[in-house]
């Protein structure tokens, strides 16, 4: 019993080979002075978990303070408010409720004045609640943000709980901290949007599903919940249901001598995951909608085929089930992508791994693969392997199908999942290892602190940081029209007075913030005079007469690393 204390390793046993008996994990010089310590300061493990959360949340709502709306939050708060208001289960059905009401928690305190007669489209109505509709944007994009800014808090805590279970304390604090520091998760955590509540969430249930190793009858059901809760805010979580199922097989099957008893077991096993599952999603539209009335705002397309019949056999709402068409249909739309300077339509495959080798911190990219390797190669280790693998890989294989080449945040669990996996480069029996260790962590801080507050145009030192992001990639890598407030802001202090001309992709309305701009595509180009103010994803798509524009004039400033700034 001492040296399970001692020696906070997976197992407390370690199994010689198949069917034979398990003998004690070895106690080592290293574990006993872990432990001294851990009796001597029982205080200083809690005291770091909560600097490091703390530094995070700092930057989070410093970040949520000074960024306007991105272009899927008003959406997002808006559907929120109708939520709290109507009860109504009609804006944004391509989007399961559950994210959302996590939204309308915050929009609840912050009480906006809704017009319930309003029947635009859903980004209309969410442009018509923060600037039409007399509300504050500013206090209202606050306390929407506030609710997954604490959610993002809490993945921590899970991050360092199910690292800390596998490799220990100091792996445990290893994966806290780089998953602290890093720009996407904390980009996406101040946001009021679904990619961080989505990808925390199967963290969660794989941890759950971990744990139902000792304790199946308590974390089955709680990881079925927290799968459930993932699936219920993004539809991309689907993919994860085949993956828990098979996991929970795998922890109350192993140790059973008797293969069909194993095998029952297994089976009950991934019911009950995905009884609770399918019971959260259900339990979040009727949360909406007790009556699940359901009357969308837009046109539902028809799904023929598999896909159509699969969508039809799916044990959830109506609502649930149209929000699948709906996303079936617009991967269905040319769109455009950015990557490496090349503009295309439709989507490369190769999309996702290349952007995030440019949004990850190098130092997170080297621990967390090195840490994968350790998980195959450490004996000790090996069993946690499948749980921290599978999910992610099978989930940004799936994400490397789609057709919208938008950005890291459709793979934002690949960074929390590294952070996890980082914790076992420190079980590798090398003197080197923990010096490495520190250094990269220390990096990975380093450029975090340096990135801030621009996390959301963040890449890392091999493409130039933040500054040279959006000659790589574009849309929400770098440019979400988060920065209309600090335009507003640089002109009044820098260019007070000069005529000003502005390509804006956002969601925000300019004039609501004291940018008062003509659009230069709108006239003749030798009428366009003064400053030119293009946000990077629309210059990176510039074609005729605003490619124009741009090449006939000089770069003077940029804004937040998204918005750049030419004289003419």
């Amino acid at each position: 019993m001492m040296a399970r204390e001692q020696h906070p390793v997976l197992d407390p046993q370690v199994p010689d080979g198949e069917g034979s008996t398990p003998r004690p994990a070895p106690v080592t010089a290293r574990s006993r002075v872990h432990a001294a310590l851990r009796r001597g300061r029982p205080w200083l493990v809690p005291l770091v978990v909560v600097l490091l959360l703390g530094q995070m949340a700092v930057a989070m709502v410093t970040t949520a303070v000074r960024q306007t709306p991105t272009i899927d939050e008003p959406v997002y708060v808006a559907t929120a408010a109708q939520y709290l208001h109507e009860h109504r289960l009609r804006l944004n059905p391509e989007h399961p409720p559950l994210g959302k009401l996590v939204v309308l928690a915050g929009v609840a305190v912050a009480d906006p004045r809704y017009d319930a007669s309003f029947t635009g489209d859903q980004g209309a109505t969410g442009r018509h609640l923060l600037y039409e509709s007399g509300n504050d944007p500013w206090r209202l994009m606050l306390w929407a943000r506030l609710p997954v800014i604490v959610l993002t808090l809490l993945f921590g805590l899970v991050a360092f709980a199910f690292a800390r279970e596998v490799t220990g304390t100091a792996g445990g604090l290893t994966a806290l901290t780089l998953y602290a520091f890093s720009p996407d998760v904390i980009a996406h955590g101040s946001l009021a949007t679904l990619d961080v509540p989505a990808a925390g969430f199967v963290l969660t249930s794989v941890w759950l599903v971990w744990r139902a190793r000792r304790r199946p009858r308590l974390c089955l059901p709680l990881a079925g919940a927290a799968l459930g809760a993932a699936v219920a805010t993004k539809m991309s979580a689907l993919p994860a249901i085949p993956v828990l199922m098979l996991l929970a097989v795998v922890s109350v099957s192993r140790g059973q001598a008797d293969r069909r008893r194993a095998m029952l077991r297994g089976l009950a096993a991934a019911a009950v995951v995905v009884v609770a599952a399918v019971a959260v999603v259900w339990a979040a539209y009727l949360a909406v909608d007790p009556r699940l009335r359901f009357t969308p705002a837009g046109p539902v397309p028809v799904v023929h085929g598999p896909l159509g019949r699969l969508v039809d056999l799916l044990p959830f709402p109506r609502a649930y089930r149209d929000g699948m068409r709906m996303q079936f249909g617009l991967e269905e739309h040319p769109w455009q992508g950015y990557l490496f300077g090349r503009l295309y339509t439709g989507s490369l495959w190769y999309y996702l791994p290349a952007a995030l080798l440019v949004k990850t911190p190098l130092g997170l990219l080297a621990l967390g693969l090195a840490g994968a390797v350790a998980f195959v190669a450490v004996r000790r280790l090996r069993s946690a392997a499948p749980y921290l693998m599978v999910a992610p890989v099978v989930l940004l294989a799936a994400a490397m199908c789609g057709s919208r080449d938008f950005g890291t945040r459709y793979a934002v669990f690949v960074p929390m999942f590294l952070a996890v996996a980082a914790g076992g480069v420190l079980a590798l029996r090398c003197r080197w290892a923990r010096a490495v260790t520190a250094v990269l962590v220390l990096w990975v801080a380093v450029g975090s602190l340096r990135t801030f507050p621009y996390y959301l145009p963040y890449s890392n030192e091999a493409f130039g940081g933040p500054a040279g992001t959006h000659r790589v990639l574009h849309d929400s890598n770098v440019d979400w029209g988060q920065d209309l407030g600090r335009l507003a802001e640089r002109l009044r202090t820098r260019y007070r007075g000069e005529r000003i001309w502005l390509v804006y992709k956002g969601s925000g309305v300019p004039s609501a913030y004291g940018v008062h701009a003509c659009d230069p595509r709108a006239v003749p180009v030798g009428e366009v005079h003064g400053l030119l103010v293009v946000s990077d994803s629309a210059a990176a798509k510039a074609r005729g007469n605003l490619a124009e524009l741009i090449g006939g004039s000089r770069p003077v400033d940029d804004v937040g690393y998204s918005i750049t700034i030419y004289r003419r």
